[in-house]
């Protein structure tokens, strides 16, 4: 069995304070696939692939620049830009993958380590319903348990939403169980809070066909659920957003871990 890339069950949680109240929680489960054994995975998986189709896939132009190219040549420039050198040290993304050769990941991280093993950094890939797509490359101290981040919102991501925002980030990196946290706030303060939390099971064939079996067609499902959930919000009479233009650079880096920290 392959060690570093798993499989996650869990839920994710919608709450949004204002204007308007509104929850949504529903049931989930994602791949945390480290980028070195895409390949090995692929071999040993009868029911995943990379680049062709089957019950699961993986395509890396689904990510980052929506390009062939390997995703983690694209992630180290990302890592050079803000100053940073992995030297060699493992890449691990955790995504829903193609189900039935189709996927929408509203958000894709990025776990990135050092050669030692230690988290250096996080990089959080945003799409949104328009088909655009920006990330967000934080540091991260050398500390033990939780990692608590944050930065300016770039991105236009729900019609619903306005951009003058900032995101905190509450991350325990994926073990035994993984858990995110994410708040947006303006000057008032919260209003919507994202959480996802979810267990680790071993990646094996068997384990995929029981996620299927459970979360039937759940790559389709999410795209319904935020459509379904725009109605809800706009039945309620919260104002529309205009759309803005897209940030210059598809990355906004976040240089030290100082500037990452929500205080």
């Amino acid at each position: 069995m392959t060690g570093n890339s798993a499989l996650y069950v869990g839920h994710v949680m919608h709450r949004r304070t204002r204007p308007r109240s509104h929850r949504l929680r529903y049931r989930i489960f994602s791949l945390l696939l480290d980028l070195d054994e895409i390949d090995m995975l692929a071999a040993r998986l009868m029911v995943f692939s990379r680049s062709r189709f089957n019950l699961f896939s993986f395509h890396d132009r689904d990510y980052a620049a929506g390009t062939r190219e390997p995703l983690r040549a694209q992630v180290e420039r990302h890592l050079a830009s803000a100053g940073m050198d992995l030297g060699g040290g493992a890449i691990r993304l955790l995504t829903m993958p193609r189900i039935l050769g189709f996927a929408f990941n509203p958000l894709n991280v990025y776990f990135c380590h050092d050669s030692g093993g230690a988290l250096r950094a996080v990089l959080y890939e945003v799409n949104n319903t328009f088909g655009q797509r920006h990330s967000y490359l934080l540091p991260v101290e050398q500390v033990a348990g939780t990692v608590r981040q944050g930065c300016a919102k770039d991105f236009h991501v729900s019609p619903f939403m306005g951009m003058d925002m900032r995101y905190a980030f509450r991350l325990t990196p994926p073990d035994q169980r993984l858990s995110l946290a994410i708040t947006g706030s303006d000057g008032e303060g919260p209003i919507i809070t994202a959480v996802h939390s979810a267990a680790r099971r071993p990646l094996t064939n068997a384990q995929l066909l029981r996620a299927f079996a459970t979360h039937p067609l759940l790559t389709f499902k999410v795209v319904g659920g935020i459509l379904w959930e725009a109605l809800r919000l706009w039945i309620k009479g919260v104002p529309v957003q205009d759309r803005p233009a897209l940030p210059i650079q598809p990355v906004t880096i976040v240089k030290t871990p100082q500037e990452a920290a929500c205080i």
